[in-house]
């Protein structure tokens, strides 16, 4: 079974413009991609563990060649189990909005719940990283209200696509493929670049399994 997992990091619901724009993704890749599951993961629903001391230490011990115990075997338990949720599909879309030049605590706190080493990386003392996600493909979709590539430092810098990117490629990830949307606060009439989004959206997800089209990187 194919499958391509939604995995969403704005709570603004039908506000949201990240959401609204996947939204126009899945529509297009359900109709020309009948046969693939599509699944959604929204980390604000609950269901993303914390990773406070005792999955820290289990990630040392880890390191260290031992086996996590107590408090320690329950959270790497935790890491493990959406670390395979993640896993499990072939495919990805993410909604990312931009918070505070870059992505919302909740993305955050998922990549470091399931960066793990034996889960997302491998290292050698010598080579350093290696990512483990093999054969995947990435759907991406940014938002911000404030900074945009073509406005001055006064509206702020864009921590947020190179950091995800970043993660995304150290995981093994390399195909990605980007959906932008960035209206000024300012701009009296944001909705020609809210059409382009979508339209941008739509093409991605009509070619996303045979990666017809290139992967673009900036938007």
């Amino acid at each position: 079974m194919t499958t391509l997992l939604h995995i969403s990091a704005s709570p603004r619901g039908q506000r949201s413009e990240s959401l609204a724009i996947a939204a126009t993704f899945l529509d297009e890749f359900r109709s020309t991609h009948p046969d693939v599951t599509i699944e959604h993961w929204d980390l604000w629903d609950g269901t993303l563990p914390e990773f406070g001391p005792p999955a820290a230490a289990a990630k040392m011990t880890i390191f260290g060649g031992a086996a996590p115990e107590g408090d320690e075997a329950t959270a790497w338990r935790n890491a493990r189990t959406a670390f395979e949720r993640f896993d499990s599909a072939d495919y990805y879309l993410f909604t990312v909005p931009m918070w505070n030049a870059s992505v919302p605590y909740i993305l955050k706190q998922f990549i470091d719940v399931i960066s793990q080493p034996g889960m997302i990386f491998a290292f050698d003392p010598v080579e350093g990283y290696t990512g483990l996600l093999q054969n995947k493909r990435a759907a991406v979709i940014y938002t911000g209200a404030v900074y945009g590539p073509d406005r001055g430092p006064a509206f702020g810098h864009d921590f947020q696509q190179p950091y995800f990117e970043d993660w995304l490629r150290w995981a093994g990830v390399g195909d990605i493929h980007s959906i932008a949307f960035r209206p000024n606060l300012a701009t009296a009439d944001p909705e020609t670049g809210r059409r382009a989004a979508h339209d941008r959206a739509a093409e991605v997800a009509h070619g996303f399994l045979s990666a017809a089209e290139p992967a673009l990187l900036a938007g």
